[in-house]
């Protein structure tokens, strides 16, 4: 019998079908001397690829911004603008009454007689009451003085806090001493948030902050903005000419702002072998200019006995990149007062400015004013006392 060959097209595409089916549900050999194995190498190889893909393009790019990637993770938060931190009241003649809080700087006073390895400073809460239409503020404190106190110190001393700021919805204050910059909570403890190192960045020693101001949604916090010199003035470096701008989430900028110091004490004519001495400043967004109230200026070398009495009545306005800058005076000029602190009264469009002034003998603090003047120099209040004999160098809205 003859074999028989069929010519229907259908079987023999089922036939070729039925094994590409089969075909495929094998894995494909390979000959690898006299065994046929998979290529698990190809496979590993390829979870490399796809591995390295993520890093390069996905990962990395988070980075670009910094070396913690603090930036870029900063951009997807939301800034928390809300100031006063307490609501304001509306009295009914029509008086604006504020939450307001100082805090001493208490020099080599501040650690503690009666406890080990613990220091403090003193936080003072009060209402500032303010009349728009007659023009009038007046300041009532609360009874109870209350401590922050803090067991973390630099060479034996801590807490020697300089100034208190609202920033990203929280309360802060720096210390001129360690460098620390605390968060106050509402139940007044004082928090290490970050540490500012002198100068760049780069030095051991912590940055004697004395004034801080929110701009741009970062906190920038200055320091002297003098040389550092020997207590009879000669110099040793410009770290005091440094300041740092610190993000929502920590990261921290240093920059060198010798320039603009300069620029502001040549304006006024104290330029070296004189100086300037300042522990409070202001960005304004209104204005779109920096305000500084220099504590002490000179047109004499630096010396630290003298010093005591150089304080100024001065206050400055420069415009963003100090090109453009102003001053002039504030009341009468008492040399031995200086400004420590100021704050614009919310809601005048900062226009009306309530500040702190302190006064120093033999190296011990005698008193602290509080004063409230407007931005072209017409006092409202004029220097009233705080209770005690101490340095406040923080005066904040809260």
């Amino acid at each position: 019998m003859t074999s028989r060959t069929t010519k229907n097209p259908d079987v023999r595409l089922n036939l070729t079908v039925q094994d590409w089916m089969q075909a495929i549900r094998k894995p494909t050999p390979y000959r690898v001397g006299s065994s046929v194995t998979l290529n698990t190498n190809m496979i590993r190889l390829g979870i490399v690829i796809a591995i390295a893909f993520v890093i390069f393009f996905v990962v990395l790019p988070v980075y670009t911004n910094d070396s913690c990637g603090i930036d870029k993770y900063s951009k997807d938060l939301k800034y928390n603008n809300t100031y006063p931190l307490s609501k304001t009241i509306t009295l009914a003649d029509g008086s604006f009454r504020f939450r307001i809080a100082v805090v001493t700087d208490l020099d080599t006073e501040s650690k503690s007689i009666n406890e080990k390895s613990t220091w403090y400073s003193y936080y003072r809460k009060g209402y500032l009451i303010w009349n728009p239409s007659k023009n009038t503020a007046k300041i009532e404190w609360d009874q109870e003085t209350k401590k922050l106190i803090s067991n973390v110190a630099a060479k034996g001393r801590s807490m020697e806090l300089s100034e208190l700021i609202v920033f990203n919805g929280k309360l802060y204050t720096v210390d001129d001493r360690t460098g620390i910059v605390y968060q106050i909570s509402e139940e007044n403890q004082v928090i290490p948030w970050v540490i500012l190192s002198n100068g760049d960045g780069k030095q051991v020693q912590g940055f004697k902050s004395e004034w801080a101001t929110v701009k741009d949604e970062r906190l920038y916090i200055g320091g002297l903005g003098k040389e550092w010199t020997t207590q009879t003035g000669q110099f040793v470096n410009t770290y005091p000419q440094w300041i740092k701008s610190i993000g929502p989430n920590g990261d921290i900028k240093h920059l060198d702002w010798s320039e603009n110091y300069n620029k502001l004490r040549e304006v006024a004519g104290f330029e070296s072998p004189g100086y300037m001495i300042h522990e409070s400043a202001y960005w304004s967004d209104i204005h779109k200019k920096w305000i500084f109230l220099p504590r002490r200026a000179s047109k004499e070398k630096y010396d630290e006995t003298l010093d005591e009495n150089r304080g100024t009545n001065l206050l400055f306005l420069a415009d963003e990149e100090f090109k453009n800058i102003h001053y002039q005076r504030v009341g009468p000029l008492n040399p031995s007062r200086g400004f420590s602190s100021f704050k614009f009264i919310p809601g005048t469009n900062n226009r009306v400015i309530v500040a702190l002034k302190s006064e120093e003998r033999n190296e011990k603090p005698v008193a602290s004013y509080i004063t409230i003047f407007t931005i072209t120099g017409n006092v409202l209040l004029a220097e009233e006392p705080l209770e005690g004999a101490f340095k406040f160098e923080g005066i904040e809205f809260i």
